[in-house]
């Protein structure tokens, strides 16, 4: 009989008073008692709705059924067979606007808590799971993938579980792109990356880093070198700045910088060497999960008061709902409707504040949320000693830049077939950030999918 309890399990979590000052993971995960119980409240739909929130298409009843079984290990074998990356999707993806959001259990209560079983099913098989994947035999046939972000990942595990020879080129020196970059410790472990690549290797997939494709190796030289096929992956890693006076005082800068010191450069670490800006009072201009994750870490990192500096009002945030409930928590200060104009400085070019104005919403905008609109006589300032821009990021051009014909639109994006990740080179696809700008992991992961899906159909014929 179901389980028809209108709220989710509760999720186990550090207190907030105790997780503010350390970088342990936030969420502890259910218990397996606590992981039967909430599967219980899934219905089984025949329609089954939440699948087709899932941008890789996961038999989410199916896998919630083994779980009511106590078939902990059958679940994350149903799970990995849409997904390379159960552990890091049940940790990092908006489930709430996705395969949660169309649950039929959330039209009069909560949504079953399909993302935190994703990570229950994962992080056990992790544990228990003495099994190594095997390789499956070679086709011949054999794929670059440059970037190991969550496309890349995605593009090259589905590839490698058909036969092709997959070789990824990381930048970096180590794999997992924004997952170990851009991510902190507290919501995304990087021991679970590291974990999930390692599944891949097992598989087959080659990972070389310090490799930067455009200064190496170009594309056309991958293709020289005897790869029959590329898909490009390298994510949306350049930072964007809002043009105010002001932006190049020290003790600005971009979000983007700051979490890789902090995530990749281990800079949390009491014994890190990694230079960082530690400030005192900080603000984070911008709404989205990465101000929330910098807003986060600055005060982890010591940081008395931490705001967010947000042009619209709490509603159009668009952060996910869960990382804005744990900042609040945490302390973070959340000043809406504000809009930063300058960031003023002393005579040895330090940042003492930050100039705003306060905003009204107006008519909805291209974007379908009410366009911000300046309020007349409300310039005030903020006393801050770090600004820390989270407005977004782009695609680095170095790729484009280097492979002739790669045709890219305005935004120094790269323009795909919506239907297979196709580029205007052939055999060269796309997909994630590097596609669409700054998006999800989740999604990036559905690109990298459909984009292996396509090559292995062009390749097969």
């Amino acid at each position: 009989m179901a389980n028809m309890s209108l709220e989710k399990q509760k999720m186990p979590e550090l207190a907030p008073d105790i997780r503010n000052k350390n970088f342990e993971e936030v969420a502890l995960g259910y218990t397996p008692e606590q992981a039967v119980e909430e599967a219980g409240r899934c219905l089984n739909c025949k329609n089954k709705p939440c699948v087709g929130g899932c941008p890789v298409q996961i038999d989410i009843p199916a896998f919630i059924q083994k779980i009511q079984q106590k078939d902990f290990e059958g679940a994350y074998q149903i799970i990995s067979a849409s997904s390379a990356l159960p552990a890091v999707c049940g940790r990092v993806c908006p489930q709430e606007n996705q395969c949660e959001g169309r649950c039929v259990r959330g039209i009069k209560g909560e949504p079953v808590a399909i993302g935190r079983l994703e990570r229950f099913v994962a992080d056990w098989h992790m544990k228990n799971a003495t099994a190594v994947p095997e390789k499956p035999v070679s086709n011949g046939k054999r794929i670059a993938i440059i970037g190991s972000g969550p496309a890349g990942l995605t593009c090259a595990g589905d590839l490698a579980r058909k036969g092709y020879e997959v070789t990824v080129f990381e930048a970096l020196h180590v794999a997992g792109g924004v997952l170990v970059y851009g991510i902190p410790e507290f919501r995304l472990p990087k021991a679970i990356v590291a974990r999930e690549i390692e599944g891949l290797k097992a598989m087959g997939v080659k990972v070389e880093t310090n490799m930067v494709i455009g200064r190496v190796l170009s594309v056309d030289e991958l293709f020289e070198q005897g790869f029959d096929g590329v898909f490009i992956g390298t994510g949306a890693g350049l930072p964007r700045f809002m043009g105010i006076p002001g932006e190049n005082l020290k003790g600005v800068l971009s979000a983007n910088e700051f979490l890789t010191r902090v995530n990749l450069m281990k800079a949390y670490l009491p014994d890190s060497e990694t230079p960082i800006q530690r400030g005192r009072r900080v603000a984070v201009v911008g709404g989205g999960n990465v101000a929330m994750d910098a807003a986060r870490c600055a005060k982890r990192l010591g940081a008395e008061e931490v705001y967010i500096i947000y042009r619209r009002s709490m509603e159009e945030i668009p952060a996910r709902a869960e990382e804005i409930h744990h900042a609040i928590e945490e302390g973070i200060i959340f000043k809406t409707l504000t809009n930063p104009v300058e960031i003023l400085g002393d005579e040895h070019q330090n940042v003492t504040g930050l100039s705003c104005v306060e905003m009204t919403l107006g008519e909805p905008d291209a974007s379908g949320r009410r366009r911000p609109v300046v309020k007349e006589g409300s310039r005030h300032t903020l006393e801050m000693d770090t600004v820390i821009m989270a407005i977004g990021t782009s695609p680095n051009p170095l790729i484009r830049s280097t492979t002739p014909g790669l045709e890219t639109n305005q935004y120094g994006c790269i323009v795909t077939e919506e239907e297979t990740g196709l580029t205007s080179r052939e055999m060269v696809y796309a997909g994630g950030d590097a596609v669409t700008g700054a998006a999800t992991v989740i999604l990036a992961m559905g690109a990298g999918k459909q984009a292996a899906k396509a090559i292995d159909e062009k390749l097969s014929k």
